[in-house]
Formats: structure tokens, C-alpha cells, sequence
């Protein structure tokens, strides 16, 4: 009992040094927004002596962080609801169904997880030049949406197989149909699954640069961290809002990721366990 107790500790010791490392870039990121460029530079990892609480609103205004934070949320929420729309109805064929096909296209889900996503830009460009596309919010929502398709399929998949097949049998013998299971029986169970491709998915479209950088042009549809770039020219960089910029695009996240925290944590450990 007593060696199992010196080993919590120690695993215990572990996880709170693991968790500070962990947040500190994060209390480094907040404690910089408050401070000038001089008091950067001179005491980078102190508090600030003299909080300057206008580089929050100086960021907000000059970097056209409103507009910007409602760009992001359309797209991120638009590709959101299509990923979790198209993901759920393959995840749940491949899942409680077996078919002659179901092993190829597993194999070519992988495959869409294993493919650089920039090594794409370029004949994605060309294709979205061709059809019109660019510089519009399906620009992005349609590349976020099928670049995140593989793998929200395999983590729904993974949760939906652990689901028992008594409880889908059972709906079915009761009239229920295979539409009905899905939406009022498999969609419902499979909530932490959901939840953690919702976060994830989110965390990417919301941070998201390389696209949007290439994709959009017109100043009213720029995301978040397009914004950001705003602080910084060939000249120099304005670190004290650039903190404070970051600060306030990194809170939307945060937020968000607390209020799922469980169901994300449920989801995760069910997919590895059963997937």
C-alpha cells in the first residue's frame, strides 16, 4: 500500500509539472498583453509593473478584430455543422454494418489522414479560380470541411462500435426505422464523439491561416489570425498588441473547450478503448 501511495505522489508531481509547462506559454501570452514594448523587451517574463489596459482595445480596432472574430465564427460554424452532417451517416454504415466495400474505403479514409493538406493549395487554387469560388466563405468551408471528414469519421465510427448491437435490434423489431435509429438512438449515444470532432474540428477552422491567406483577398471577409498579421510589416512588430490580439482570439477557444472538457474527454477514451 505504502509503495502504491509514493507512486500516486510521484505520478501526481508529474502531471502538475507537465500541466505548468503546459500553461505557462498560455500566462506568458496574457501577462505580455498588458504590458508596453519597452517593458517587453526589458522584463519579458515578469508581471507588468504598469498594465497598459488600452493595447486590448488598441488591438480590437486597429486589427478589425470584430469583423474578423464574425468571419471566423461563419466559417467555423458553417464547416462545423457540415462535418459533423457528413461524418455522422458514413460513421454510422461503417460502424454497425458489415459490407464487402467497408475495408477499401476504411483504407481510403486512412489515406485522406495521411495526404499534407498545403501540398494542396496550389491545385485547390487553381480549381476555386475555375469555378468562381474564391474569395467567399465556401472557399474555406469547403476545403476545412473535407480535409476534417477522414478523421471525424473514424472518431464517430470508433464510438458508435462500442454502442450495443441489442439496443439498435431492439429499436428495430419496435418499428423503429433505420433512419429513426440513427437520429433519435445512435446520434443522441454517440454525444461525446461528437463533442470531441466539434472541439477539435473548431480548434482548427478557428486557427486556421494558410488557406485563408490564400484564398481570401477582400479585407471584410478576413479571419481571426488574418487579423493578427495586421501588427507586424517589414519594419517592425508592435508586440504589445500583437500579445493582446492574441489574447483576445485565443479566449473564444479557451471558452469553449472548458464547457466541453467532459464530454471530449469521454469521447476520446471510448475511441481508443473500443476503436
Amino acid at each position: 500500500m505504502k509503495r502504491m501511495s509514493v507512486g500516486a505522489h510521484i505520478r501526481s508531481l508529474l502531471l502538475a509539472v507537465y500541466a505548468l509547462l503546459t500553461l505557462y506559454p498560455l500566462y506568458w501570452l496574457f501577462v505580455s498583453a498588458f504590458k508596453s514594448n519597452q517593458e517587453f523587451f526589458r522584463h519579458p517574463y515578469a508581471l507588468p509593473r504598469e498594465p497598459v489596459l488600452a493595447n486590448l482595445t488598441r488591438a480590437w480596432e486597429l486589427g478589425g478584430m470584430g469583423r474578423a472574430m464574425a468571419n471566423s465564427a461563419i466559417v467555423a460554424a458553417l464547416a462545423l455543422a457540415l462535418t459533423l452532417l457528413l461524418a455522422s451517416l458514413p460513421a454510422f454504415v461503417l460502424s454497425r454494418y458489415r459490407f464487402r466495400l467497408r475495408g477499401p474505403i476504411m483504407a481510403f479514409l486512412l489515406l485522406g489522414m495521411l495526404i499534407p493538406i498545403h501540398s494542396t493549395l496550389v491545385p485547390l487554387f487553381i480549381m476555386l479560380n475555375r469555378i468562381g469560388m474564391l474569395d467567399s466563405y465556401a472557399a474555406l468551408i469547403f476545403p476545412y470541411t473535407a480535409f476534417e471528414l477522414s478523421l471525424a469519421i473514424f472518431l464517430i465510427a470508433a464510438y458508435m462500435s462500442s454502442i450495443p448491437k441489442e439496443i439498435e435490434e431492439a429499436a428495430l423489431i419496435d418499428g423503429m426505422g433505420y433512419w429513426g435509429v440513427l437520429l433519435r438512438l445512435m446520434l443522441p449515444l454517440s454525444a461525446p464523439a461528437l463533442a470531441t470532432v466539434a472541439i477539435l474540428a473548431f480548434l482548427r477552422y478557428w486557427n486556421e491561416f494558410s488557406f485563408a491567406l490564400v484564398f481570401i483577398n477582400s479585407k471584410s471577409l478576413k479571419t481571426l489570425p488574418l487579423s493578427l498579421t495586421l501588427f507586424s510589416d517589414g519594419f517592425g512588430t508592435d508586440y504589445g498588441l500583437t500579445m493582446a490580439a492574441m489574447a483576445i482570439a485565443v479566449l473564444p477557444t479557451i471558452v469553449i473547450y472548458l464547457f466541453f472538457q467532459e464530454q471530449i474527454m469521454k469521447g476520446m477514451v471510448a475511441g481508443a478503448v473500443k476503436g
